[in-house]
Parts: C-alpha cells; structure tokens; sequence
C-alpha cells in the first residue's frame, strides 16, 4: 500500500474532510481518488499533484501530496 495526502478544497470539503493522509494500491492513479471519494469528475477544476498540475491519468506513488479542487465559476 502507499501513503497519500489528500487535500480537499471549497465545496469538496462539505461531508468529507479537509486534510486526510490514505492508503491506496500501487498503481493508483488520481482519477482512482477522485472516484473514490465520490467527487464528480465533470466538477473536477485543478488537481495538484506536490504543487504541480497533473491529469487524472497521473499515476500516484507514496507520500504524495494531492490536492483537489473544484471548478471555479463567476463572471
């Protein structure tokens, strides 16, 4: 199993967490998170992977720092 830091942002936050460290298989990938914490991926706006941008296809490795963000809306 690998250890990964999730951080969740603005509304992703209602009903889960803020800040939570889990265990995943090797081989995960941030689309897996994404699915399992029950986050809509269309809602998705930035994933950051150690600070920097990544895709959902973005495989994980242990002591990864992810942060989720949902999209942005205004005008």
């Amino acid at each position: 199993m690998i250890q990964v830091t999730v951080k969740l942002f603005a509304s992703f936050r209602i009903g889960r967490f803020v800040r939570e460290i889990r265990e995943y298989p090797p081989a995960t990938t941030v689309g897996d998170v994404v699915r399992d914490l029950k986050v809509p991926e269309a809602e998705v706006g930035i994933l950051l992977l150690n600070f920097v941008h990544v895709n959902l296809q973005h495989q994980l490795a242990d002591g990864d720092s992810l942060s989720i963000f949902p999209l942005v809306g205004g005008g």
